[in-house]
């Protein structure tokens, strides 16, 4: 689980920022809000992995008996780390067309791309290969100049 997720976000990190170069300077993304909320659902998923090894393991709680303000607190955790997760989804997705397309864009126009997102057992398919299209022509402009 540690190394898919440390895959899956890692992706999601080299579009959002890779693809910032070709984001038009008139355009403002909002990245310092998206790398906060990339990092709070990670360093959630990292401390639950290591505290329910700790439950399994026998070293935790005795039991689930006793656990009423471990779900009190995991329950918002979790809820907000979806968030985050939705956030990261909705800004890569928002970054893919905005570097493709040169101007600002609204939900309409990469809803699409935040599907295949979501999906992206599928989507990895279709979006990689626009990735590698746009960083492409990055590298080809400034070898240009």
């Amino acid at each position: 689980m540690i190394l898919f997720t440390g895959v899956f976000f890692g992706w999601f990190w080299s579009i959002a920022i890779g693809l910032q170069k070709n984001i038009p300077q008139e355009v403002k993304m909002k990245v310092k809000k998206f790398k906060t909320f990339f990092f709070i659902p990670l360093i959630y998923i990292i401390f639950l992995m290591i505290y329910m090894g700790g439950l399994f393991s026998g070293m935790g709680t005795n039991g689930f008996s006793n656990s009423g303000w471990i779900v009190a607190i995991i329950l918002p955790l979790h809820l907000f780390s979806m968030f985050c997760i939705f956030y990261s989804m909705y800004f890569v997705a928002k970054t893919i067309k905005t570097a493709e397309l040169q101007r600002k864009v609204g939900f309409g126009d990469f809803a699409g791309e935040f599907f295949l997102l979501w999906f992206y057992f599928i989507g990895i398919w279709i979006i990689q290969p626009k990735v590698n299209k746009l960083y492409g022509k990055e590298n080809t402009t400034a070898n240009n100049v």
